[in-house]
């Protein structure tokens, strides 16, 4: 009787041994296993790379600053710039400029990329402006509102028509035609006081600043970045939202890095930049 109960007592004892270590040891073993990776997943970001952005006008300055805040975040990416007149830029892409992101001052830019099975996705749109009338801080053709542009002698300096400004501004002098006050032969004088056409945005407000012109009509974002010009107030009712969006462009050599700039970009860190240049959130 002893023999058989110690034996009945080694075999309940090795049970319980073999459940609290063989049983548990699969479970602990594939949980441990995966967690690393999951956490690694959820970490991982595109890999350092050369990034070249091809960038409106109007996006000078804010790239600039974009361009060391990315390369911080970022440690082993570069960031070339390079900007001009959206339609410039997307003519360029066409013709095979290697850019791996392009940032335009409107929609339909980045749109003929995507229709032309030229962008990596759809576009992105990542800021707003408004617009504003500048002349030189002196004013010598003393306009004092919109209706100025109107003005015989006044001239006028603008850009090139395919240039997104100049679509803007054409719906602005069209919406302002309308306006209390004004004359029905508005836009017709206005488009009569145009002394030059620009190759971009930035074109017009170096003109105006050198006193080459007596007005022209930019981005809100072009004049709050000068201190060489002076604003008229444009009404509300008759001013026309500008929307920015970004490609990753199809043909470019680094399309992860590129697309994790653009996700960059449009998210906090660079809402956060082009906010403090003046830019609106996107709409």
């Amino acid at each position: 009787m002893k023999a058989r109960a110690a034996v009945l007592v080694c075999v309940v004892l090795f049970v319980i041994a073999a459940c609290s270590t063989g049983g548990a040891s699969p479970a602990t073993s594939a949980a441990a296993s995966a967690a690393p990776t999951t956490a690694s997943s959820a970490g991982r970001s595109a890999a350092p790379a050369a990034l070249t952005i091809y960038g409106a006008a109007s996006l000078k300055a804010v790239l600039d600053k974009v361009k060391a805040a990315y390369e911080t975040a970022n440690p082993g990416s570069t960031v070339t710039i390079s900007t001009d007149s959206s339609a410039t830029l997307e003519t360029q892409i066409e013709q095979g400029a290697p850019a791996d992101v392009f940032l335009s001052a409107d929609t339909t830019n980045p749109k003929k990329l995507v229709d032309k099975g030229l962008a990596a996705g759809n576009a992105v749109t990542f800021a707003g402006n408004m617009l504003t009338i500048i002349v030189p801080t002196a004013n010598p053709a003393a306009i004092a509102s919109p209706k100025d542009l109107a003005k015989t002698g006044v001239k006028v300096i603008a850009a090139g028509d395919a240039v997104p400004i100049t679509k803007y501004a054409a719906l602005l002098v069209a919406n302002l035609a309308k306006e209390a006050g004004y004359p029905a032969d508005f836009a017709a004088k206005y488009t009569a006081n145009i002394a030059s056409k620009e190759d971009n945005v930035k074109a017009i407000l170096a003109k105006i600043e050198l006193g080459e012109g007596d007005a022209g009509i930019v981005y809100v974002t072009d004049a709050k970045a000068s201190t060489k010009v002076t604003t008229v107030d444009v009404p509300p009712t008759a001013n026309v939202p500008a929307t920015y969006a970004g490609v990753v462009v199809k043909a470019s050599k680094n399309a992860a890095a590129a697309k994790a700039f653009l996700t960059w970009f449009a998210g906090p860190d660079g809402q956060a930049i082009l906010s403090s240049f003046g830019f609106l959130p996107p709409s």
